[in-house]
């Protein structure tokens, strides 16, 4: 039998000195208040209710129990409010994952921001460490990992922040010794610096979306902002997260050849029935930022060279 239960049938009986009245408090019958006190006595041992057909009143060990259940009780709705205001509120502790490249760039702007508007929210951001299975960063211990490549799993809740735009670079010295690719199947020729083991880029060309498969990487890394210091010193062609390279390609230290394939953010968190206030005002708030502060030039540049 359920023990809360039978100690609120307790306490009620306490309060009313009724089983009836008891059993309108509990919303049950008084056949059932009855059943709890006598099956708590069993369980016991001892005799908690003294009834008679003109009273009900509590034993010395009835006094006791009850006193001990009004504690468990109480404690119990104390804690059940402080959990309700603590999923309602904007206070608190918010962990948040997302890959290394992301956390360097304008995401990290966006979630600082964030944490300067929420003060009494108390973020704690990790770069890097994002696994492949995507329910693994709860198990870690965090509220809200972003990513940039497709989750499909039922215990999660995906939400798309905003779109990433790529462009594949190469700094001017580079292409006057090597030539400027004019077609996708011409970068076959040279030197591609790949990040965290790309193995083909997709890019616009002709109209439509080409396929160009990597055939070797001549410098490889899992740092954008690494693979753009390649790219500008001429190491070869890379493809650059747009809000990284712009400033580079405005002051003419990288050409745009292609655009890749525009990337989603996307935010995860736990599935459930509500989700908590302050990882909902942090969505909202990232995906207000980056509508704020669309990628420079459109997002489009127009290839150059």
């Amino acid at each position: 039998m359920d023990r809360l239960l039978v100690m609120r049938s307790l306490v009620a009986v306490a309060d009313t000195e009724s089983f009836a009245d008891a059993a309108e408090a509990v919303r049950t019958s008084a056949s059932s208040v009855s059943r709890h006190i006598t099956s708590l006595e069993k369980r016991l041992g001892v005799r908690l209710i003294n009834r008679t057909a003109r009273s009900v009143t509590l034993t010395e060990n009835g006094a006791r129990y009850t006193a001990f259940a009004r504690r468990v009780l109480g404690e119990i709705e104390r804690e059940e409010r402080s959990l309700a205001r603590a999923h309602t509120s904007l206070a608190g502790t918010l962990s948040v994952i997302c890959p290394k490249w992301l956390g360097s760039l304008d995401l990290g702007d966006a979630i600082a921001d964030f944490s300067v508007r929420h003060p009494d929210i108390e973020v704690r951001l990790a770069l890097g460490g994002v696994q492949e299975r995507p329910y693994a960063f709860l198990d870690d211990g965090f509220d809200v990992s972003f990513y940039t490549r497709p989750i499909r799993d039922s215990r999660m809740s995906p939400r798309r922040i905003a779109t990433l735009p790529f462009v594949l670079c190469a700094a001017p010295a580079y292409l006057d010794a090597r030539g400027r690719p004019r077609e996708v199947h011409e970068l076959a020729g040279h030197d591609c610096l790949t990040h965290d083991h790309e193995v083909y880029w997709r890019l616009a060309a002709g109209g439509g979306q080409q396929v160009h498969k990597i055939s070797r990487s001549a410098f490889g890394t899992n740092s954008y902002l690494a693979l753009q210091k390649a790219a500008v010193r001429g190491r070869g062609i890379a493809l650059l997260p747009l809000r990284s390279a712009y400033e580079a390609v405005a002051a003419g230290e990288l050409e745009v050849l292609f655009h890749g394939r525009e990337r989603s953010l996307c935010a995860v968190h736990a599935a459930g029935a509500a989700t908590p206030r302050r990882v909902g005002a942090l969505l909202d708030f990232v995906g207000r930022w980056f509508e704020e502060h669309p990628a420079p030039g459109g997002g489009r540049p127009a290839p150059t060279g």
